[in-house]
């Protein structure tokens, strides 16, 4: 098992495998001066498997494909593919803009993909151009429509930022009362790419907007390990979830790694990253050498993501994109 000095087992990596998108989402990565990694530096499918493989023997069940957008990378079904043929995998689930997702859903459903996160920031076409700095809405939500269709769990994602899209707020949860899914509101993260601050609207801001207009709502259990406090409202199919991403509320029960797409290992979004695994899995280290490895970076993770923060090289501005997640 994998487990840090707070006593708390990792059973979830999330993985990435692009730093590319074909969205320029502003809270996500900078509109110009984007650079993106060389494919030699990406960690290969091969060895994306063969590191699933090692986490699963270390007691990770759980593992979350994203990006960047995964889908702009080639094949991805395929690797999806194999992964589920790992029978240590528990739950295999994917993040995505929904762009260009729609015609793998058959695929995706046939290997019973656990859930799909479709990233969503408003239902007004011409805010979505202005969030996305892309035209390309009515695909975003042929996907969700098309996911309901094959019956694939839905959670959609949509980070809420002031002056932007707050008023979506309510009509994005309305999403919630006819669908049986779950609408989750985040604050805003700080990695941008820039120093730019576009305003935090915070849980008990997001929490007060809704009561505003639903009245109280019903808490629902939160899952083990969650990341949002739940709730719903009365008479709804679906139910809300909201994630204090930038208070970090939530950091106590944290059991969780990302993997950047050139193979770092973060013990948190917040903190700079240290474990290179690519070098590891292309220098003859065996499957113990990494495993080892793994658990000694994990020893290092902070108690919460303010200490990670605090701990971090604060002349590095990092993207969304490029970190996974």
């Amino acid at each position: 098992m994998l487990i840090d000095k707070f006593g708390r087992q990792i059973t979830y990596a999330r993985i990435a495998v692009t730093d590319r998108c074909n969205l320029r989402c502003f809270y996500c990565m900078p509109e110009n001066a984007m650079h993106f990694l060389p494919r030699k530096d990406l960690l290969t499918y091969e060895e994306m498997e063969r590191l699933s493989k090692i986490l699963t023997d270390e007691g990770v069940t759980k593992i979350r494909i994203t990006g960047g957008e995964p889908f702009v990378r080639r094949d991805l079904i395929h690797f999806l593919t194999n992964l589920r043929k790992n029978t240590k995998l528990k739950e295999l689930h994917i993040t995505t803009n929904g762009v260009l997702t729609e015609q793998y859903l058959d695929q995706l459903k046939s290997i019973n993909i656990s859930s799909i996160n479709l990233s969503l920031d408003t239902l007004d076409e011409a805010r979505f151009l202005e969030i996305t700095r892309r035209d390309e809405f009515t695909n975003v939500m042929s996907t969700f429509n098309a996911i309901l269709y094959h019956n694939i769990p839905l959670k959609v994602n949509m980070v809420a930022m002031k002056g932007k899209n707050e008023d979506d707020i309510v009509e994005m949860a309305e999403l919630s009362l006819s669908h049986p899914i779950s609408v989750r509101f985040i604050e805003e993260m700080p990695f941008n790419g820039s120093n730019e601050d576009h305003g935090l609207i915070s849980y008990q801001e997001i929490l007060d907007i809704l009561s505003s207009k639903f009245g109280e709502l019903s808490k629902i259990q939160d899952p083990e390990n969650s990341t949002a406090y739940h709730y719903k409202i009365p008479g709804s199919k679906g139910n809300l979830g909201i994630i204090a991403a930038y208070t970090r509320s939530f950091c106590g029960t944290c059991n969780r790694i990302r993997i950047t797409p050139e193979g770092v290992m973060k013990n948190c979004l917040y903190d700079g990253g240290g474990l290179n695994l690519r070098t590891l899995l292309r220098d003859g280290s065996s499957d113990r050498d990494i495993a080892e490895a793994l658990q000694t970076a994990i020893l290092n993770k902070h108690k919460d993501g303010h200490l990670a923060e605090a701990n971090r090289d604060k002349s590095t501005f990092e993207s969304m994109s490029s970190i996974g997640g």
